[in-house]
């Protein structure tokens, strides 16, 4: 029989987080975001284990880490060796992964062994939980699903929250690498502050329905050309319920073309 994390009144309801994770450097940097990050983890309360939904995992069907000791990914080019000598060493969570593969039926999951943390989770984990003491699942994004899809499958998992999990997103709301310009700095091009500031409306609004229709925003040809960055902050939007306070823990423009919106709820 399969044992699943239960319910006990006396576990906290975890809240539900989206990072807007950026450059893969804010996992060895210190800037304004991974500080805010690192207050966020010192806020928190402690989970039992952690679920991440990472833009760079982006696959056809749904699948989950089930791995005792998940490898720190490096899906990346370009970047100074200390970023591809970082580890993360996490553990992982085998029953939590059974457990969640039933939770989402009738969608079939895949018990995953060949992934691991990719650098949507450890850049920003390693600020948020430096010990890396903590276990830390992954959820795959299937592409082939509709956004009405993705807010379907994680409301599967709102239980968790009740029972210690922390289910976070990673990504960010508007990323477009084909125009991104490393001379304007930390600021936004016009459309991607326009889409980014109407996301941030509709979230605190809890505007649901506006935001599983984000692509009839101003802006959002340019500011999601791919969807699977911006999927992770509706995984963590459709989480909210009515008595979910909702927080904004950071936000920004990088190189005109990436937001670093961070959302909290509950």
């Amino acid at each position: 029989m399969m044992m699943t994390l239960e319910t006990n009144s006396s576990i906290a309801k975890m809240p539900a987080v989206f990072l807007g994770h950026g450059s893969p450097m804010n996992a060895i940097e210190q800037n304004r975001y991974t500080e805010a990050w690192r207050h966020l983890g010192q806020d928190l309360p402690r989970p039992k284990a952690i679920l991440m939904i990472s833009a760079h995992w982006y696959t056809r069907g749904t699948g989950v880490t089930a791995m005792q000791h998940p490898k720190t990914i490096h899906d990346f080019g370009g970047f100074p060796q200390a970023l591809f000598d970082f580890r993360y060493p996490a553990r992982g969570d085998a029953e939590l992964a059974a457990q969640i593969s039933q939770l989402l039926l009738p969608t079939t999951v895949t018990l995953d062994h060949g992934w691991g943390l990719d650098h949507g989770t450890w850049s920003v984990l390693t600020h948020v939980y430096p010990d890396a003491d903590i276990p830390v699942l992954q959820l795959s994004i299937d592409a082939t699903l509709s956004a009405e899809q993705h807010v379907a499958l994680i409301r599967q998992l709102a239980v968790l929250r009740e029972q210690g999990v922390l289910i976070m997103g990673s990504g960010n709301v508007v990323h477009n690498l084909r125009v991104m310009d490393w001379n304007v700095g930390s600021r936004s091009f016009d459309w991607a502050e326009q889409f980014n500031e109407s996301v941030k409306r509709h979230f605190l609004d809890r505007n649901i329905e506006a935001l599983i229709d984000y692509m009839k925003l101003e802006g959002a040809k340019l500011s999601v050309p791919t969807a699977e960055h911006f999927l992770p902050f509706l995984y963590i939007a459709a989480l909210m319920t009515d008595d979910d306070p909702l927080k904004i823990i950071v936000d920004g423009g990088e190189m005109g073309s990436i937001t670093m919106l961070s959302v909290q709820v509950g």
